[in-house]
C-alpha cells in the first residue's frame, strides 16, 4: 500500500522559547522569513506525501491561518505591484497537499499526540514528523522512509549518530544487524536513557514510518518518562511482535527545538538565502575579527 499520509504533532507548549511562545506558537518561530513548520509542510509534500493531519493544541489558530488565504494581504500586494511577495503568500495555500487539523486538548505525550490521528490515518502506513528537526539531504528524509517501507512493508524509524554524551536527550535503538546501507534491525528501543545505560549512539530523530498497528499499542500504552505516553515506548512493544527497523540518516540535521540550535540553524539558513547571505556573511567576518580583538 502506498504511503499517502503523514501526521504532524503541534501541541507542545514551546516552554524552551517563553516568553516568546507565550502567545505565538513554537512552530511559527521564523527560520529567516518562513516558519519552521512550513519547511515540514514542504518536505512531504516534496516526498509525495497526499494527505497532513496537523495535531494543534490551544493557541495554535495562527498555524491554521499561515495555510489559509488571506485575500484582504493578497489584494494589497497586487495592488501595490509586489508580485513576488503576493506569489509567496499564494504558494503557501497553492501547496499540492490537502491539510487537515485537530487538537490535543493538553499536553500528554508524542504518543498521545499520534493516537489522536488514529481515524485520519485508517488502516494505512503513515508517516510522522516532528517539527524541531529540519532535515537537509538531496532525496527527503521522509522520501527515504517511504522508499524503504516499498520495500519492506514494516515500520522504520530515521536514527542518526549523536556524541555519546548527548545520548540521554533522545531515544536510542539497539541495532542488532545491518539489513543493507543505512538499514537495520533494531533489538530494542529505549527512551531517554542514562548515558552509562545507552545501548549505542543511534539516537531517534524526527521521522518515523509508522503501520496502523501502532494504535492498538498506543491505546493501551502506560505512562512512561515523564509521566507521558511515551511514541519509543510504543514502538518498543511493536517491535516485539513485528519488525522494526531503523534508517540511519546521512545528511544534515538541524534542531530547532532549543535556542542554540534554533539560532545556528537561522544563521546557516540565513547564509543561503538570496537577501540576506551577503550582507550576514559580511557581519560574521566583521564580528569574528572583532572578537578574535577583543581575547587578545
Amino acid at each position: 500500500m502506498k504511503v499517502r499520509k503523514a501526521v504532524i504533532p503541534a501541541a507542545g507548549l514551546g516552554t524552551r522559547f517563553l516568553p516568546a511562545t507565550k502567545a505565538m506558537p513554537k512552530e511559527m518561530l521564523p527560520i529567516v522569513d518562513k516558519p519552521t513548520i512550513q519547511f515540514i509542510v514542504e518536505e512531504a509534500k516534496k516526498s509525495g506525501i497526499e494527505d497532513i493531519l496537523i495535531v494543534t493544541g490551544k493557541s495554535k489558530r495562527s498555524i491554521e491561518d499561515h495555510f489559509d488565504a488571506n485575500p484582504e494581504l493578497e489584494q494589497d500586494l497586487a495592488e501595490t505591484g509586489k508580485k513576488d511577495l503576493l506569489k509567496l503568500t499564494q504558494d503557501i495555500t497553492n501547496l499540492g497537499v490537502n491539510l487537515y487539523f485537530t487538537r490535543q486538548p493538553h499536553p500528554a505525550g508524542l504518543g498521545d499526540a499520534i493516537y489522536r490521528a488514529r481515524s485520519f490515518v485508517a488502516d494505512e502506513p503513515f508517516v510522522v514528523m516532528l517539527g524541531d528537526d529540519l532535515m537537509n539531504d538531496k532525496i527527503p528524509l521522509t522520501k527515504q522512509l517511504m522508499n524503504d517501507y516499498d520495500e519492506t512493508h514494516a515500520s522504520t524509524i530515521a536514527v542518526m549518530k549523536v556524541p555519546h554524551e548527548e545520548v540521554s536527550k533522545y531515544g536510542v535503538i539497539a541495532p542488532e544487524g545491518k539489513v543493507k546501507d543505512n538499514l537495520y534491525n533494531v533489538k530494542s528501543f529505549v527512551e531517554k536513557p542514562a548515558v552509562k545505560d545507552a545501548p549505542s549512539d543511534f539516537a531517534i530523530i524526527g521521522r518515523y514510518l509508522l503501520t496502523p498497528e501502532i494504535f492498538d499499542i498506543l491505546e493501551n500504552q502506560k505512562p512512561g518518562r515523564g509521566g507521558e505516553i511515551q511514541l519509543t515506548d510504543a514502538i518498543d512493544t511493536m517491535n516485539k511482535t513485528q519488525r522494526v527497523f531503523a534508517h540511519v540518516f546521512t545528511g544534515q540535521r538541524h534542531d530547532v527545538g532549543n535556542k542554540e540550535g534554533y539560532l545556528e540553524t537561522s544563521i546557516q539558513y540565513g547564509l543561503k538565502h538570496p537577501e540576506t547571505k551577503d550582507a550576514l556573511r559580511k557581519y560574521i567576518i566583521d564580528l569574528g575579527k572583532k572578537l578574535e580583538k577583543e581575547n587578545k
